[in-house]
C-alpha cells in the first residue's frame, strides 16, 4: 500500500499581495522604488552581472562553495544561481566535463534525509520524503550567509524538469529512489497540480522549508524553475509555487523577490503572476525579451548563457547587448568552475557546450562598472537618439537619461564606424570604452544641441560608448 505524505496546510491562498518593491538599506534584494527595471540592493541600485558554475555549489558534496564566492567576489561578480537539490543530473550530461550538477556516487546531497534502505540510484541510501536533512540546511544556511558577507546575491532555482529519463531516474521524487511511494509516473508528470502521484505535497512542503529557513537573509530571490518551457510543465503549477512562496511569507519577518524563467530567447509575458518581479530569459541574444516586456515594469534578465562554444566573444556581446537594452540581470555558465576547481582555473575540453574563465570575468566587470558608472536608474532604452552613421550589419543601442547621458554599445563595425548621435545643448564629452580591457580608447569634447558625428577608435567586434554633460 502506498504511503501517505502529510502535509500540514498553512494559510489559504494569497488574495492580492503584490511582489516587494522597497526594502531599507539592510532589508533584502527588491525592484528599486524609482525603476522597477533594476534591483534595490544595500540601499543602492543594481545590475547583477556574474559568470558563475553549473549550479550545483550547494548539492555536491566536493565542491567548496566558500572558495567560489571568494573567487566571486574577487573577479567583481554580483550573483551565483543555485539548485535545491530536488533535481540533479547524471556524468555526462549535456557534455558538460566536471559538471557540479553531477556528483560523484554518494557525494549528492538533497533536502530531504537518507532512510536506512539502501537503492539510490547513484550510491547510499534511499531518501525519505517525509524528513528533512538537517546537514543538508546546515549547508544552505551556510553557503547563504556566506555569500551575503562577500555581497553576492543567491537565485535559488527550486524546480527544474526531467529532461529526460536519465535525470528523473536520479531524481529523490522517483518512486525508486524513496521509501514512501510516491513518485511511481512519468518524468513528464513529475511537476502536475494533478497526475503526479503523491508529489505535489512533497514539492509544496518544500518550497515552505526553503523559503522559511533563508527568511533571515537579504541576500536571497526565489526562482520558480529552471527552463519549465523544456518540460511542458503547466503554467498553473509555476502559478501554485509562487503563491506558496508568497503564503509562506506573509508569516515571516522578510519579504524576498520571487523570479520565473520564461523561455528560450523571447516571448510576451501574458497575465504575469502578481507575486513575480524578475522575468527571466536564457540564450537572450538578440534582446527582444527586454524591449517585448519592459512595459510590466519588472526586472527582465538573462539568467543563462553558455552553448555557443568555449569563446569569450558570443558571452560579451550577448551581456553588452542586453544590459544596454535594459536588461538587470545577466548570468553566464562559466565551466572554468569545477569540484576541486572553485577558483574558476578548470581547463576544460574544447568540446565543453560553453565558455568562461578569469578573464572573461574581468570582461564582465568591465561592464558592470560601466552600467554602474550611469545613475542608470533614470535611464531607459532608446535607440532614437543614433540618427545614422551605423554601418550594414552593425548594431548600436542606446541607454538614455534624457539631457544628461547616454550609454551606447556597438556590436561589428570597426575603424571607419562614425555614429551620427542627437545630443541635447550643452557641452558633452564622449569616451569609447574598449569592452576587453576597460581602457578608455579615445576621449572627445562635443557641443551638443543636434546631430553630432562621433567618430569611433579603431576596434575589433564590439565597443562602448559613455556620453556625459559636462556641469
Amino acid at each position: 500500500m502506498k504511503a501517505t505524505i502529510v502535509l500540514a496546510c498553512t494559510a489559504a491562498l494569497l488574495a492580492g499581495q503584490g511582489p516587494a518593491t522597497f526594502q531599507a538599506a539592510s532589508g533584502p534584494l527588491a525592484l528599486h522604488p524609482d525603476n522597477p527595471h533594476y534591483f534595490l540592493w544595500r540601499g543602492k541600485p543594481a545590475v547583477l552581472i556574474t559568470s558563475g558554475e553549473h549550479y550545483g555549489a550547494l548539492l555536491n558534496l566536493d565542491f567548496d562553495y566558500r572558495r567560489y564566492i571568494d573567487t566571486l567576489a574577487a573577479d567583481g561578480m554580483m550573483l551565483t544561481r543555485v539548485f535545491s537539490g530536488a533535481y540533479v543530473e547524471p556524468e555526462g550530461a549535456f557534455n558538460i566535463a566536471r559538471n557540479t550538477l553531477a556528483p560523484l556516487p554518494g557525494r549528492f546531497i538533497s533536502p530531504w534525509a537518507r532512510s536506512d534502505e539502501p537503492g539510490y540510484a547513484n550510491g547510499g541510501n534511499r531518501f525519505d520524503l517525509g524528513r528533512w536533512d538537517e546537514e543538508y540546511f546546515k549547508r544552505l544556511k551556510d553557503l547563504a550567509a556566506y555569500a551575503e558577507a562577500k555581497g553576492i546575491v543567491i537565485e535559488l532555482t527550486l524546480f527544474c524538469p526531467m529532461y529526460e529519463d536519465k535525470q528523473w531516474n536520479l531524481s529523490p521524487m522517483n518512486a525508486r529512489n524513496n521509501i514512501n511511494g510516491a513518485g511511481n509516473i512519468s518524468r513528464l508528470n513529475v511537476h502536475t497540480l494533478d497526475n503526479h502521484d503523491g508529489l505535489l505535497p512533497v514539492q509544496e512542503a518544500l518550497t515552505r522549508k526553503l523559503v522559511t529557513e533563508l527568511n533571515p537573509m537579504d541576500n536571497v530571490m526565489f526562482e520558480i524553475m529552471n527552463e519549465p518551457y523544456a518540460g511542458g510543465v503547466p503554467m498553473a503549477w509555476q502559478h501554485r509555487i509562487a503563491d506558496v512562496i508568497a503564503e509562506t511569507e506573509r508569516g515571516l519577518p522578510k519579504r524576498h523577490l520571487i523570479s520565473q524563467n520564461v523561455a528560450n530567447k523571447s516571448a510576451t509575458i501574458d497575465a504575469p503572476h502578481a507575486a513575480v518581479s524578475v522575468f527571466n530569459f536564457h540564450y537572450a541574444a538578440p534582446p527582444d525579451a527586454v524591449a517585448t516586456n519592459y512595459h510590466l515594469n519588472k526586472v527582465i534578465g538573462d539568467n543563462e548563457t553558455g552553448f555557443r562554444g568555449t569563446s569569450d566573444a558570443p558571452y560579451r556581446l550577448e551581456a553588452w547587448d542586453f544590459i544596454i537594452a535594459g536588461g538587470a540581470l545577466f548570468n553566464n555558465l562559466d565551466y572554468s568552475f569545477a569540484a576541486g576547481y572553485e577558483t574558476g582555473t578548470f581547463v576544460y575540453p574544447a568540446s565543453q557546450p560553453g565558455g568562461g574563465n578569469a578573464g572573461f570575468r574581468r570582461q564582465l566587470k568591465i561592464l558592470s562598472d560601466f552600467i554602474h558608472g550611469f545613475d542608470f536608474v533614470r535611464m531607459r532604452p532608446d535607440n532614437s537618439v543614433i540618427a545614422g552613421g551605423v554601418p550594414a550589419g552593425v548594431t548600436a543601442r542606446a541607454l538614455v537619461e534624457s539631457g544628461k547621458a547616454i550609454a551606447i554599445f556597438v556590436r561589428g563595425g570597426g575603424a571607419s564606424t562614425v555614429l551620427s548621435v542627437e545630443l541635447p545643448a550643452g557641452s558633452w564629452t564622449a569616451e569609447w570604452i574598449d569592452t576587453k580591457t576597460g581602457v578608455t580608447a579615445r576621449t572627445t569634447k562635443v557641443a551638443g544641441g543636434g546631430r553630432r558625428p562621433l567618430e569611433a577608435p579603431g576596434y575589433v567586434s564590439d565597443i562602448g560608448l559613455r556620453l556625459r554633460i559636462n556641469n
